[in-house]
């Protein structure tokens, strides 16, 4: 028997839903009503995958309310959707088309179904996110400093303070949610042990990583954006490059790498090695970042702190 694949086509106020291979079709409202009536009609079908996109966060309750019920689904990245409608010819575009679509890529590409992370996961990531945001908002203001009149100039110091101490509270709020949880606390204290990382960049992991220590390298490179992709055809052969993942992961190892191709001796004998060896600064910088990340997922997979040895 075929599997059923559900594609939903995420919307403000309702939710196009097409099922394969049967080629149903149908719509629900998204409210408490239309999602408890979505999830008995989806139990009644028993999916093997719901696939839904990435739709600036009306998903989220959608979501939510699949994985209360116990039903596998997966959050996947819009980009890859239309590359997918483009690549099988489907150029019309309306929302049941486009949950067709969902639904078909779903079943092309087997993405893995994820767990929610629980409450408290969410609010730490909410928390990491909104701190990333006023680091930026102080960072644009400083930017602005530079080119302002001396009016203009008070304005921005003005913001800048109160941004500053948002920031400071919003840190407290992090550092309580982490210290004060046992399981976070030690998961925080395994990947400090890692030179090179920091308070910052292990909050970052555990709010916005939470599958580190659970899955092998290259599945958890994957996630990060930092496993290589091969260009080949041929006798020709390009670059290999990084992308897709979560980016804001990806920059935290980042930071880590530059911090520990310095600081930390096995990582800056990489470094080292990779330099003379002929390859670009960026590219060794990425071979850190990547190791960085292999030694971050066995810390936690194996719960030993880090030793050089």
């Amino acid at each position: 028997m075929d599997s059923i694949i559900v594609g939903i086509d995420v919307a403000k106020d309702r939710l196009d839903v097409a099922v394969r291979p049967s080629g149903e079709l149908f719509v629900a409202e998204r409210n408490g009503d239309g999602l408890q009536l979505l999830v008995q009609r989806l139990r009644s079908l028993a999916p093997s995958l719901v696939a839904l996109e990435a739709t600036g966060g009306f998903e989220t309750v959608v979501a939510a309310a699949l994985g209360a019920a116990g039903l596998p689904f997966v959050v996947v990245n819009p980009a890859q959707v239309r590359a997918f409608a483009k690549a099988v010819g489907q150029r019309a575009k309306t929302d049941p088309i486009d949950a067709a679509i969902i639904a078909h890529f779903a079943e092309a590409t087997k993405p893995e179904p994820r767990p929610l992370p629980d409450e408290a996961t969410r609010q730490l990531a909410d928390l990491v996110a909104r701190r990333r945001q006023i680091v930026d908002m102080i960072g644009a203001e400083r930017q602005r400093e530079k080119r302002a009149t001396a009016r203009i100039r008070k304005s921005i110091a003005r913001l800048i303070k109160a941004l500053e101490k948002e920031l400071a509270s919003v840190n407290g709020d992090i550092d309580d949610a982490v210290r004060g949880s046992p399981a976070w606390r030690e998961t925080e204290d395994l990947l400090a042990s890692v030179p090179g990382i920091g308070p910052i960049i292990a909050r970052t992991l555990i709010a916005d990583l939470p599958e580190l220590g659970r899955l092998d390298r290259k599945k958890i490179a994957a996630l990060a954006g930092l496993a290589p992709f091969t260009r080949q055809s041929g006798q020709w052969r390009g670059r290999s490059f990084i992308g897709g993942g979560r980016a804001n992961v990806r920059t935290a190892l980042f930071m880590g790498a530059m911090a520990a191709r310095r600081h930390n001796p096995v990582l800056k004998a990489f470094f080292d090695r990779l330099v003379a060896a002929g390859k670009p600064k960026i590219v060794a910088l990425i071979a850190v970042a990547r190791k960085l990340l292999t030694i971050l997922n066995a810390v936690l997979r194996d719960q030993k702190p880090w030793q050089a040895a």
